[in-house]
């Protein structure tokens, strides 16, 4: 049985840490609410951007001069996952849930004879992914030196990814982060990139009547314009909703944590009065043993 002073220096100690845990809830919390609106406001405008995107594409698709961010290098041999995770953690199995969705996805993918390149954005998942598939790693971006991750910063990944697409490095991209749809819920996601989702489009183009647009300048250098913005706009977009269910899994982690603590301390402070007790008892019997011995 433990002594009374190791029981008191235990019920401190989680005590301290429930402080600790009280205090990074409130912190997520705060953070939350703006890094969720921030993800809720980015939506409206890459969905949009994605839709004019496949509507200008139709066009240009099959043209043999297409640009290569609209319809990839035309083959399907080495594909790049940009891999989306937190830069830190204690957030619950926020991070270890993306690295377990990109870890089955690569393995899909080898199993089909495809070459797999994985392009980190957050420490966590690239700490994850390198004990396994260290070997395919061609890159690590990492925003934990910065206050708030601006489209700078996505544009900066953006511009990385074009530079290996006119190097011939890879021929089909996609986008793998958590998707934030609330406080308890985030969801692994994959989007395609490279080649862009043009199908979509085409059906909405066969299922009726669809206005006729003119467009001033032409559709081709409309995309010399929009394609390198879009792929920023989503990288962008993903890195917000990463940062609104890092924040949302922290907070629920904290929570947690808090909880536990409270229970532990209880659990302690039980145990501390009743060896309490038992001293107190052993002592007066010992006391009334040498009294009637006398």
């Amino acid at each position: 049985m433990a002594s009374l002073k190791a029981l008191r220096m235990r019920i401190n100690s989680v005590k301290s840490t429930r402080k600790i845990t009280q205090a990074m809830k409130m912190v997520a919390a705060a953070k939350l609410r703006r890094a969720q609106m921030r993800a809720e406001a980015a939506r409206p405008y890459a969905e949009r951007m994605e839709r004019m995107l496949a509507s200008l594409g139709v066009a240009v698709a099959n043209q043999p001069d297409a640009p290569k961010l609209l319809v990839g290098t035309g083959g399907d041999a080495v594909h790049l996952l940009v891999v989306m995770s937190g830069d830190r953690g204690l957030a619950g199995a926020f991070n270890t849930n993306i690295g377990r969705f990109a870890r089955t996805r690569i393995r899909e993918l080898e199993i089909q004879g495809k070459t797999v390149k994985v392009l980190a954005v957050g420490r966590k998942g690239a700490t994850f992914l390198k004990r396994e598939f260290g070997s395919r790693f061609v890159g690590e971006v990492s925003f934990a030196g910065k206050k708030t991750v601006g489209f700078e910063d996505a544009a900066e990944v953006a511009a990385t990814i074009t530079r290996m697409l006119e190097d011939g490095e890879f021929d089909v991209c996609s986008l793998l982060y958590n998707r934030f749809r609330s406080v308890i819920s985030q969801i692994p996601s994959e989007q395609k990139l490279i080649p862009a989702a043009l199908p979509q489009a085409e059906a909405e183009v066969a299922t009726g009547p669809q206005a006729q647009y003119e467009y001033e300048p032409t559709e081709e250098e409309i995309l010399a314009a929009l394609l390198p913005q879009n792929l920023a706009v989503q990288i962008y977009r993903a890195v917000l909703e990463t940062n609104a269910g890092f924040y949302g899994s922290q907070m629920q982690a904290m929570d947690n944590a808090t909880r536990n603590a409270g229970e532990m301390i209880n659990k302690l402070t039980l145990n501390y009065n009743r060896t309490r007790q038992a001293n107190i008892t052993r002592e007066l019997i010992e006391i009334i043993s040498g009294a009637e011995a006398l």
